[in-house]
């Protein structure tokens, strides 16, 4: 099973302009402070400072003798604090504590120590679930235990979450599971600038009603520091990257110049102060990899801070931004867009992790502007998971993650008799990469059929899966009332989901044989498939950058199915119908209908059947003198497609300019104006030298992508370095058409079954 995915993200710069000291260095004042020491009869100062008081009897319920009770803690490990984890209140039923707070955001922090409470109590076997104002579901059968068992480091966890509250009252609820008992050691509730993170931006989706869990916040190239008025602790970064990747500069003594847009409290000058860069190491990317649950949104904010002595102008230092694969930012200059060296800025980002997933951030040079040096920077990362739209932020039945700490799962999920959401792995783009989410529906036949369900039968695959029933997919759909298209698979309906977010969605022709369908949800992506595109704008008329941003993001979603899962997936079915684009022109592969996975990550594919488009499918995907069939075969189709966005395959301007190219192989003539250094015949003369070039690599790279024999052809993420990367660095590659290496006929028969004959399958 496919299961990895990312959604389109949405961007927010924090603009920085310097304004008075006074205004912007002063730490946030909260107005609830509440640090309750839950179980204990007096009060307790940490080692922070911090007063933690008793719990004030006007927050338990009426039933809170009868329904908990509170024990010491057995033993005190070392490295364990004494406040607020020497004791814990112990619940026998649900349990409500009623605060009294102002209207606004709050940071909730529940405090969990696992050990054994007295004669009566080991946690070991406790599993509970914690709900806010009865409507947000924070932690579902969770095991404080168990996440502890999972971490590496901790041996107590901090769960930390952003709650709105709307009145004048936060009730929290604790909720054991069949023949458990729950326990929380301490509560912290505290107040928070207003829209700091939820709401900050109508394009996040993030609206006011929402619930975030924070997941990490990294001080990146520093140490562990804590921060005044919101007191949440920054960890290093070192852990989460990715083979070493980066340095960490001696900048000295530096004084942060907070901004109103950056103001003090958004992070500490222990943050900005420290970075990592990619100094002279010898790796093309900075990457960190983080383990997140999967289904969920998350916000991903990113602190910048150009601290370094020898960047004092703008385009010194640029580079782009990637999450999961995903170019969020495409040219990002810490000096030229904060306004300065010291002072502070950050990016929001709101991404959809599909389930199987980690998060993954890269930062890359940007070269196109030829920037003083190819370098990157970062200061600091906050990531927080976002409830859904049912108002859940809880994984179920799983372990969850801990602030830095990894997590493994261990149950299992009941088995519904609905329908399950199957995300497909999606890789692209310039811009934002791709998506495809990929929702299966079980519909049933007789909606008032029961059936009986193995409850231990139910495949690992599905266990972070949601479920839709058949009623809801009507209400998403209308009904079916609009149909948006048809093809060989299915027909295709447009819907909304939520705050009219559209969805395509196509209920599929195959059955499963007990009378239920399967159906796809895509996002609908407003201007449609890059044919459509191409032929509404012809492709002549384009703008270059235009065309070479397509070509490149589309080679990075490839690059992405080949090398960024954990299983390759060969998609088979490359060609410009097959390519949406977003509202921002940002490409995104689609339809895996006869995409296949490769297990080993140089294997040879073994098909049954020839599989592709005419006119995209690689030549040993029809005979076998050609070679194995592999990802070769997806970076052939590839090549073809660029070909035919430049305008090299138009037929009006193949036959305007050699009349007889029709009845020729068309690289052939490709090469002789290659020779003869004219390429005049795709974009008329009035682009510029510049785009001359991007035209010429454009072509230079397909042509190396068409070469007859698979090794001839490079990898994808060559051909993502071959796109990026200098047109001088190109060579011509040779003719297709004179030039068939024999280097794989000997072998090929015993790695390919294939039927003699078969015809290629069309897609729609």
């Amino acid at each position: 099973m496919i299961r990895h995915a990312f959604l389109t993200v949405s961007i927010l710069v924090s603009v920085t302009v310097p304004i008075a000291e006074a205004a912007t260095t002063a730490a946030y004042n909260p107005i609830d402070v509440h640090f309750f020491n839950c179980g204990y009869t007096f009060n307790n100062t940490d080692d922070t400072g911090r007063n933690w008081t008793v719990e004030d009897p006007k927050t338990l319920p009426s039933n809170s003798v009868n329904a908990s009770f509170s024990d010491f803690a057995n033993s005190q490990e070392s490295g364990v604090l004494p406040v607020p984890y020497t004791k814990a209140r112990i619940f026998l039923s649900d349990f409500t504590y009623s605060f009294t707070v102002t209207p606004g955001p709050k940071f909730l922090r529940l405090y969990f120590y696992p050990t054994r409470y007295g004669s009566d109590f080991d946690t070991v076997s406790s599993v509970f679930s914690v709900t806010v104002n009865n409507d947000l579901i924070l932690l579902k059968n969770f095991s404080a235990s168990l996440t502890v068992k999972a971490a590496s480091k901790d041996l107590y966890v901090i769960k930390e979450f952003i709650v709105p509250v709307y009145q004048t009252a936060l009730n929290l609820t604790f909720t054991p599971s069949s023949n458990s008992l729950a326990f929380i050691n301490g509560i912290e509730i505290l107040s928070m600038p207003d829209f700091f993170y939820v709401g900050s931006n109508i394009d996040l989706e993030m609206y006011t009603s929402m619930a975030l869990e924070t997941v990490y916040r990294l001080n990146v190239g520093g140490q562990m520091v804590g921060d005044t008025g919101m007191y949440r602790r920054w960890i290093p970064d070192d852990e989460f990257l990715l083979d070493d990747s980066g340095t960490v500069p001696d900048v000295g003594d530096v004084k942060i110049n907070y901004t109103e847009k950056t103001p003090a409290y958004v992070a500490p000058e222990g943050v900005y102060s420290t970075c990592r860069v990619m100094g002279n190491a010898k790796k093309t990317n900075l990457t960190w990899l983080f383990p997140v649950d999967g289904g969920f949104n998350y916000l991903v904010r990113l602190h910048f801070c150009e601290i370094v002595p020898e960047v004092t102008k703008p385009n010194q230092r640029v580079f782009s931004i990637f999450i999961g694969n995903q170019v969020v930012k495409r040219q990002m200059d810490v000096f030229g867009l904060s306004g300065g060296s010291w002072i502070p800025m950050y990016l929001d980002f709101n991404l959809y992790v599909g389930s199987g997933s980690d998060l993954r951030l890269d930062l890359h040079p940007f070269n196109d502007t030829n920037p003083d040096s190819l370098d990157a920077i970062l200061n600091g990362v906050e990531i927080l998971k976002m409830s859904d739209f049912d108002g859940n932020i809880a994984e179920p039945y799983a372990n969850p993650i801990t602030l830095g700490d990894k997590f493994h799962e261990t149950s299992q999920r009941k088995k519904k008799n609905w329908a399950t959401i199957t995300p497909i792995v999606v890789g692209s783009a310039i811009g934002l990469a791709t998506l495809v989410v990929v929702l299966m529906l079980l519909m049933r036949r007789h909606m008032k059929r029961k059936k009986n369900v193995d409850e231990n039968s139910v495949d690992m695959s599905k266990v972070l899966l949601k479920h839709y029933t058949y009623a809801e997919l009507k209400k998403i759909t209308k009904s079916f009332s609009h149909i948006v298209g048809k093809g060989g698979f299915g027909t295709v309906y447009g819907g909304s989901l939520y705050k009219d977010r559209k969805v395509a969605v196509k209920v599929l022709k195959d059955s499963n044989g007990n009378g239920s369908k399967r159906a796809i949800i895509y996002e609908f992506l407003e201007n449609g498939s890059l044919d459509q595109f191409l032929s509404s704008n012809k492709s002549s008329a384009l703008n270059v950058t235009t065309l070479y941003g397509i070509a490149l993001g589309v080679s990075r979603g490839l690059e992405y199915l080949h090398y960024g899962c954990k299983t390759r997936i060969v998609h088979f079915d490359i060609k410009p119908q097959n390519i949406l684009l977003d509202d921002n022109i940002c490409p995104k592969v689609s339809d895996f209908g006869l995409a296949k996975l490769c297990e080993k990550r140089e294997s040879i594919l073994s098909l049954m059947d020839a599989r592709g488009t005419i006119g995209y499918i690689a030549p040993e995907v029809f005979s076998r003198m050609y070679g194995g069939i592999s990802h070769k075969s997806d970076v052939y189709s590839y090549g073809m497609l660029v070909l035919e966005m430049i305008g090299a395959r138009n037929k009006e301007i193949v036959e305007t300019i050699t009349p007889d190219a029709s009845s020729s192989y068309f690289p052939d003539w490709i090469y002789k104006d290659l020779e003869n250094g004219d390429q005049t015949w795709i974009f008329g003369d009035e682009i510029t030298k510049e785009e001359k070039k991007i035209v010429k690599k454009m072509i230079l790279v397909s042509l190396w992508c068409i070469q007859p024999c698979p090794l001839d052809r490079p990898p994808m993420n060559r051909v993502v370095e071959m796109m990026e990367g200098s047109l001088d660095a190109l060579e011509v590659p040779p003719k297709p058409s004179m030039h068939i290496s024999t280097r794989l006929i000997s072998e090929s028969s015993s790695l390919v079954e294939m039927v003699e004959g078969s015809s290629p399958e069309v897609s729609p």
